[in-house]
Formats: C-alpha cells, sequence, structure tokens
C-alpha cells in the first residue's frame, strides 16, 4: 500500500493536472446526416457537479453572437469522471427538416429545444458551453468570417474548408484524452479542429456517454494491476516498444515536469505499441498505459 500511495502522488505531482481538471468541456461532437446531431459534456473532477447555471449556444455559421442559433439551458447533474449526451429533440419530420433517429435519442440525458437550437448545427456553427457568464469551452471559433461561405472546418492550413478533408460536417468528433480541459478564449487566428479531436466516421455514436480522459480518478488513476514492458529501454532507437498481456488504449508520455509529449490511441484488441521518439530530447519520461475499466500503469522510460 505505502508504494501504492508513493507513485500515486509521486505521478501527480509530475504531471500537476488538478489545476486544469476542474472544469466542464465538450467531449465528442455529433454532425450526423439530417438531424442526427448530438453533444456530450464531460465532468474531468472527482465530484458530481450540477448543471445549473450552465448553458449551450450555437453560433451559426460562425457568427460572433448566438443570436440565430439557438440556447439551450443544462439541467440534471453530471457524475464525477460521468459523461452527459444532448441531442437533437426533433421527434416529428417536417418539410425539409427529417426527425432525429430514435435510436440516437434514446442516449441522451437532455433532449435539445425546437429550432433553432444548438443541435441543429450543420458543419459550420461554433457551439459554446457556458458557465453563468463564463465561458469554459469552445468548440470551432466565433466571429470567424470564413464560415459564412464554407460549409466545414478542415485539417490543413488556414483550415477553414478551401483546403484538406472537412471535418466538422457529417462526422464525429471526440476529444483527445490528452485534453484535460475546455478553450476558453475564442481561436486565433484560426481553429486547427486536430490538435485537440480525433475524426471518426459519419453517424458514429457507439461512444456517446462515455469518454476517456486523462485527468486523475484518485487512488485508483494508477492501480499498476496490468503489467507492461517498455522496450528497449533505455532507448536510442528513435522508438519503444510496450507490450501488455490486455489491450492498451491509450498510451501518453510525459516529460518528467509533466507536460505531455505524446498520445497514442490504440486498437480495441491492440497489446503490443510503438512509440516514435526520434522528436524527444535525450533525458527521463513517464510512460502511461491506459486500459479498460479505468486501469492505469507507470513507467519510467530513459532516452539516450
Amino acid at each position: 500500500m505505502k508504494k501504492l500511495l508513493l507513485s500515486v502522488f509521486a505521478f501527480a505531482s509530475i504531471i500537476n493536472a488538478s489545476a486544469q481538471c476542474n472544469e466542464l468541456f465538450i467531449s465528442e461532437y455529433v454532425e450526423g446526416t439530417g438531424n442526427d446531431k448530438a453533444l456530450e459534456i464531460y465532468n474531468p473532477t472527482n465530484s458530481a457537479i450540477s448543471l445549473t447555471g450552465y448553458r449551450v449556444e450555437r453560433f451559426s455559421n460562425g457568427a460572433s453572437t448566438s443570436t440565430l442559433g439557438g440556447v439551450l439551458n443544462l439541467t440534471g447533474t453530471i457524475a464525477a469522471h460521468g459523461a452527459f449526451v444532448i441531442a437533437n429533440g426533433q421527434t416529428t419530420t417536417t418539410t425539409g427538416s427529417p426527425a432525429c433517429s430514435p435510436a440516437l435519442q434514446a442516449l441522451a440525458n437532455q433532449l435539445d429545444g425546437v429550432y433553432p437550437a444548438p443541435t441543429y448545427m450543420n458543419g459550420n456553427d461554433a457551439i459554446v458551453l457556458y458557465n453563468n457568464t463564463s465561458i469554459v469551452d469552445i468548440f470551432g471559433m466565433t466571429g470567424d468570417a470564413a464560415m459564412t461561405t464554407s460549409q466545414a472546418w478542415s485539417d490543413v492550413f488556414p483550415y477553414d474548408g478551401s483546403v484538406g478533408t472537412w471535418w466538422t460536417k457529417d462526422h464525429t468528433l471526440r476529444r483527445k484524452a490528452s485534453v484535460l480541459q475546455g478553450v476558453t478564449v475564442n481561436p486565433s487566428p484560426e481553429f486547427n479542429v486536430t490538435l485537440e479531436w480525433d475524426s471518426l466516421s459519419v453517424n458514429t455514436w457507439s461512444g456517446l456517454g462515455t469518454h476517456t480522459c486523462s485527468c486523475p480518478t484518485g487512488i485508483n488513476e494508477i492501480d499498476n494491476s496490468v503489467s507492461i514492458v517498455v522496450y528497449p529501454n533505455p532507448t536510442n532507437d528513435n522508438h519503444f516498444n510496450i507490450s501488455s498481456p490486455e489491450a492498451i488504449k491509450v498510451v501518453e508520455v510525459y516529460t518528467i515536469l509533466g507536460e505531455l509529449v505524446i498520445s497514442q490511441t490504440g486498437s480495441k484488441t491492440e497489446k503490443e505499441m510503438m512509440i516514435e521518439t526520434s522528436k524527444f530530447a535525450k533525458g527521463v519520461y513517464i510512460v502511461k498505459a491506459l486500459f479498460e475499466n479505468n486501469k492505469t500503469t507507470v513507467v519510467k522510460l530513459s532516452v539516450q
């Protein structure tokens, strides 16, 4: 037990995540066909959070105000390290506006209101999560003149849909596990969606209601119950390998000062992963492996 406590507190001091994991943020964005739209909000803290005072606003076509985009006041509570799903609330098909799929609505903790409402987004709308008067997260960019004509933000500079692949239209986007807090200042000069989000195919809903995040979850955050092998260690081969008897969900590498260097997601069955270190400076790093059921194992890595 003493060894476990020491490893927990040592790692907590290294990554110093508590200063960031203290407010809700948007963890998933579903921009499906028709009105199959949804948002997921995640609570990264160790306590339940009442949604009283929280609201979501849509800034239509990247506008500077939400006048045309709609507002949804949130209700209920999000459990510690829990996710809250908002789905489009249209239940009947009208001319030019199909109903949201019942299967998607069944996943929701709260249904959105009538048009215009936040979950009528179509790829070029910014979404802002507020806690009373404070912005706690921004998806997209408000006041983005390019979105007046563009249909989506894309993955290539200048990220305004003029080049590259559209990411925010006809996609599901999931926040990277390494993201510990929301965006509280409007992106400038542009919104680069690839920095904090992973792109999934259209009409992907399977992950709604749960979210993987690197924020500490208390004494069980680092249980070291899964044995892992990191090799070569020390490494000077521009990479290292990690092997485990269980499927690895995410591998994260931190500097000794707590800076996240890389976060790499594994497959549902992958028990071995190779991590590139060619851009790592020489020194000692912390390798953190995340598994199912919130199991986490941490080891040191020396890069020479």
